[in-house]
């Protein structure tokens, strides 16, 4: 039985460079040899639609090719469990509210690591335009023979980077008290968001064959007394559909805010987390090297049950972290949990940020640093 340590990818990689609105008869020849490295089917296909035009003329098609070398790269880095690097999605908040009615699109704000976004503002009640991650499950699933994971930008997330423009006049002066009022405000928000939006897009993925679902709420901990409404959300947006939910947290001061309450999330099965950035990178298993897996102690106190995705790459910086560091990281983490089965191997958040050289680099040594670790423990 080898059904343990498992190595999955959390999200996000890089749009890939088909994209760009104008290529060279070089960058396209490179783009089909490295098709051909990743073993792409149908790669005249790809070059002739990237020499009549590409992304501009033919979106559906370069995004499925983009989704597919995605799919065929985290296979042959040997991913367990694997997506499509969000490919068709421009960015994990920008994509899904375009989709949502109610929300209206009204300028670009920056995030970390010189990135941009397309933040949108609350001017009615949300509702589900359209199932916005569907199509691209059924291509992946059509895809591949690797278990599948379908990240989803949660709904605390969602409302939190939003301007809540509705429910704040809603609420505004009922309550003498602008904060308990901004509070509420944001609150139905997220539940509506959850019931309205996120909820049906879930069971659409279960009704055609999801399995494992990853809800994406880096925002849990910006607000800690708000943290309740994240599990809140997730239950709203969970309860009664059979499935394995995990959920994705990352840049947190401290993730022991979310306990207890995350453990009153009842359909969640795994948390996900980012360490990797945390820690030093100086190999050797004991806790003054690997400080920045030192919450492992108190997650361990706090729960038997749930597992845990185990951050070991940085994803906002180049460095290829060596094997040798990787399997150190890893080891530390079983000294602590024991139980190898509730430890699954990711780097700490999506690569979109990194090329995908250095994605691909850093992933290649992740597998192998499980794959030593595993011939010692088997």
């Amino acid at each position: 039985m080898n059904d343990f340590l498992l190595t999955q990818e959390i999200g996000s990689l890089a749009r890939h460079s088909m994209f760009k609105e104008k290529l060279s008869k070089e960058e396209i020849e490179e783009i089909i040899k490295e098709g051909d490295e990743y073993g792409v089917e149908n790669l005249e296909n790809l070059k002739d639609l990237l020499l009549k035009g590409g992304y501009k003329l033919f979106p559906k098609e370069i995004e499925n090719f983009a989704s597919l070398y995605a799919i065929r790269m985290f296979e042959k880095v040997g991913l367990d469990i694997i997506f499509n690097g969000e490919q068709p999605r421009m960015e994990m908040y920008q994509y899904p509210i375009l989709f949502i009615e109610g929300i209206k699109p009204v300028g670009y704000v920056r995030v970390f690591d010189l990135q941009y976004f397309l933040k949108g503002e609350v001017q009615d009640i949300p509702k589900l335009k359209k199932f916005y991650h569907l199509e691209e499950f059924i291509f992946v699933k059509n895809n591949t023979k690797k278990k599948i994971k379908i990240p989803i930008t949660g709904p605390y997330t969602l409302a939190d980077w939003s301007f809540n423009l509705y429910y704040q006049r809603k609420w505004i002066g009922k309550l003498n008290n602008y904060y308990r009022e901004k509070y509420e405000a944001k609150r139905e928000l997220v539940i509506d968001l959850a019931r309205n939006v996120i909820r049906e897009n879930i069971k659409s993925l279960v009704e055609n064959g999801a399995e494992i679902i990853q809800i994406d709420e880096p925002a849990a901990t910006t607000i800690p007394e708000e943290v309740p409404l994240v599990v809140e959300a997730f239950n709203e947006a969970t309860k009664g559909i059979n499935c394995k939910f995990t959920m994705h947290v990352c840049f947190s001061k401290d993730y022991k805010l979310l306990f207890p309450y995350i453990l009153e999330a009842k359909n969640l099965k795994q948390l996900a987390l980012e360490f990797a950035n945390r820690d030093k990178r100086e190999p050797g298993v004991n806790e003054n090297i690997r400080k920045g897996y030192s919450f492992l102690k108190d997650f361990a106190d706090y729960t038997d049950k749930l597992e845990i995705g185990l951050g070991v790459l940085d994803v906002h910086v180049d460095y290829i972290e060596p094997v040798e560091l990787i399997k150190d990281r890893i080891s530390f983490a079983l000294k602590i949990l024991k139980d190898p089965s509730r430890i699954f191997i990711n780097p700490d958040c999506g690569l979109r940020t990194r090329s995908w050289s250095v994605a691909k680099s850093k992933l290649e040594n992740m597998v192998k640093a499980v794959r030593l670790l595993k011939q010692e423990l088997i």
